[in-house]
């Protein structure tokens, strides 16, 4: 017998409370809209890793994006004591001007910045994908302009890759 007079630790009295409070805490949660789709925008090159790495760097400047961060996993793991982990990267960039648009425009999209593009290596390939800013929502300006970001990270990911 638990303190609280109940071999389970709870009162006898708050069991109904917490069945009630469980079934509400359920029908809430299936309340809650499902979260959106994200899609991304992926290729894979036979190019050198490094290349297309430091040809990535260049698109987010030529598109007038600042890197904001880059995290370099596989090398991390790696200055750990893992030799030969494979290499895995995240950069973030931001344009400043574009980020304002969007934040007046839906100010719930701070949820998808900074814009961010991942890499790694598998079955001797360059895989770099970025993740794209949903175009169908309830927002005729924001889809438009989802739009439009969207072809820029294209552009970004597939000048990375190029031979």
């Amino acid at each position: 017998m638990s303190r609280y007079g109940a071999s389970i630790g709870w009162p006898k009295k708050n069991m109904g409370r917490f069945v009630v409070a469980s079934v509400l805490g359920f029908v809430g949660c299936a309340l809650i809209p499902q979260r959106e789709y994200v899609q991304y925008y992926q290729v894979e090159t036979e190019k050198p890793y490094d290349d297309v790495l430091a040809e990535l760097e260049g698109a987010i400047a030529d598109n007038n994006f600042r890197i904001t961060g880059h995290s370099r996993v596989g090398k991390v793991i790696r200055d750990r004591g893992v030799k030969g982990f494979p290499d895995y990267d995240t950069v973030q960039f931001c344009n400043l001007t574009y980020a304002k648009t969007l934040l007046l425009v839906a100010p719930e999209t701070i949820r998808d910045m900074p814009c961010s593009v991942f890499m790694y290596k598998k079955q001797g390939k360059t895989i770099i994908a970025t993740r794209l800013l949903s175009t169908d929502t309830n927002n005729k300006d924001l889809n438009q302009f989802s739009f439009k970001i969207n072809g820029i990270l294209k552009q970004i990911v597939d000048v990375a890759v190029e031979e």
